[in-house]
């Protein structure tokens, strides 16, 4: 057979690759994963019973969008490289603003507090919790976005997983973010910003293993 007829019938009946459909699959597979976060921290941990007592809905609101800008940044990147033609060379330093911006704010209240009070702020009585929470809850919403990011065939399989990972770290802080009370922004860079920083971690070391195709 000639090298142009096996092109001709290769090229033959091929399906165009519907990028909505991949899009909208990642997408359900995010939100799914949202909500698998929120269910079991609440159902593992419970809820924060003091949420209406004096600072502890703003510091509540302080975690949550922290949580959610990371988990939020990633899902933009994570669709851009789920393609096979996705975007290789694009830089994903955004995803480092709201770490930056917590380590910075957090910057400022430590340098406004008591030294007596530094090792409060540094450690709380729950990191043990936290540092065990995040990355356990993380582990199906992590699941569920390889499982839709697979079906997209990407090929930067290691940035690719890292993303993921940063997403399922997100969602999952966004539902510790929930019953945690360590009122500190400390807390939150430190200890927040280090498991889902093991996420990613974890993430990038399993993608070209999950992700393979």
């Amino acid at each position: 057979m000639k090298t142009d007829d096996l092109v001709s019938m290769l090229s033959t009946n091929v399906e165009v690759v519907d990028h909505r459909l991949m899009s909208r699959t990642v997408t359900g597979a995010v939100v799914l994963g949202a909500v698998v976060a929120l269910g079991a921290a609440l159902i593992m941990l419970g809820g924060r019973t003091d949420i209406w007592t004096a600072g502890a809905l703003t510091f509540m609101i302080a975690k949550l969008a922290f949580a959610v800008a990371v988990a939020a940044l990633a899902f933009f990147y994570l669709i851009r490289f789920a393609r096979p033609t996705g975007d290789q060379r694009r830089s994903t330093a955004l995803v480092a603003l709201p770490f930056l911006g917590i380590v910075g704010l957090a910057a400022i209240s430590l340098a406004y507090a008591p030294s007596v009070h530094w090792q409060a702020m540094f450690m709380g009585d729950e990191w043990v919790e936290c540092l065990l929470s995040i990355p356990i809850i993380a582990i199906v919403p992590f699941a569920l976005v390889v499982w839709a990011v697979r079906q997209a065939a990407p090929t930067d399989l290691r940035r690719t997983g890292a993303l993921a990972g940063l997403v399922a770290g997100g969602l999952s802080a966004v539902g510790y973010a929930l019953h945690c009370t360590a009122d500190s922004l400390l807390f939150v860079a430190i200890w927040y910003s280090g498991t889902i920083m093991l996420c990613t971690i974890a993430g990038a070391v399993l993608g070209p293993r999950l992700l393979r195709w």
